[in-house]
């Protein structure tokens, strides 16, 4: 090989750190210890299983009439209307709509209850802690800042492809405004809140639970929506792995110039997007905007409660 001198007006050309070679190192060990990962893949596999059969199993009109009560009760009558609309729309774009539409909503599910089991504990130890909350800083720019397709090679090597690997990947770009928005809500918790509960006697786990988690609960809520509106953004990319759902159908499209599919795929993302973002907006309303009335005498449940409470 030709040895190539060192130019200082061009220092980068003759400088190699050997990135390349360790990251061929790093996937060699990925693809002999799969099995390590195994356990891991097991787990991730049988939540996503059980979601999606459990979402399949419900018929379409059942599950837009139950969708459309969790809307009245989290966001109103109009909110809940809007639903509506939006999953009969959803379910009248292609035969097969509904059922990609189930399928995607299974990922996100998923990907939404582990991004709440791993990001909402981190959330509050970096909301308490300001050590923690400076480590984890960078680690969330990082995974903010990465494009989403640079995941993909590292997931697939150690898993392989499939639906598993889409709910790892989706968990590590959606996962840091959670945490993010977590910590901020537990820091903007009025002290003299938390002081006067202190006094009054109570310890830091009831402090936390009946203090600080309440009024925090907006801005927790609201990092819940930026999660699943970033889980929902991933369907296309992750298809790429052979995840299945609407991403799916967009993907097949853009390689066929199929418009029809593209149009089906990206319009029914819309719509679920629509679903899961006013549910998860309504989730988060306070109590005055509620009319200062508690969950329980709003929506369905109050209509019920106030039907058994005039008998």
């Amino acid at each position: 090989m030709e040895e190539k001198t060192f130019d200082w007006l061009n220092p980068f050309a003759s400088i190699d750190l050997g990135i390349g070679a360790w990251a061929d190192g790093i996937k060699g060990w990925a693809i002999s210890n799969r099995d390590l990962i195994q356990p891991l893949k097991i787990f991730f596999e049988g939540v996503i299983v059980r979601i999606e059969a459990a979402l399949h199993a419900v018929p379409p009109v059942v599950m837009l009439i139950l969708l459309t009560l969790i809307a009245w009760q989290a966001a109103g009558r109009r909110v809940a209307i809007l639903v509506g609309c939006c999953l009969v729309l959803l379910g009248l774009l292609h035969p097969e709509a509904w059922g990609l539409a189930m399928t995607t909503l299974a990922i996100v599910t998923s990907s939404v209850l582990l991004c709440v089991l791993i990001g909402l504990p981190l959330g509050i130890l970096a909301g308490k802690s300001d050590r923690f909350e400076s480590f984890v800083r960078p680690v969330l720019d990082t995974m903010q800042t990465i494009p989403a397709f640079v995941y993909l090679v590292p997931v697939v090597m150690l898993i392989g492809i499939g639906n598993v690997s889409g709910v790892i990947v989706t968990i590590i770009f959606a996962l840091p405004p959670l945490v993010r928005l977590t910590s901020l809500g537990i820091r903007s918790v009025n002290q003299s809140v938390v002081e006067a509960a202190r006094a009054f006697g109570a310890t830091p786990g009831q402090i936390l639970f009946k203090v600080e988690l309440p009024l925090a609960t907006p801005t927790i809520l609201a990092g819940l929506n930026q999660t699943i509106m970033l889980s929902l953004s991933m369907v296309v990319i992750a298809s790429m792995i052979s995840v299945k759902g609407l991403g799916n159908e967009v993907l097949r499209a853009m390689g066929r110039l199929d418009a029809g599919k593209a149009i089906v795929g990206g319009l029914g993302i819309v719509m679920l997007a629509i679903v899961l973002d006013r549910i998860t907006q309504g989730l988060g309303r306070s109590g005055r905007e509620r009319g200062h009335r508690h969950w329980w005498q709003t929506g369905p449940v109050g209509l019920i409660t106030g039907l058994f409470a005039r008998n």
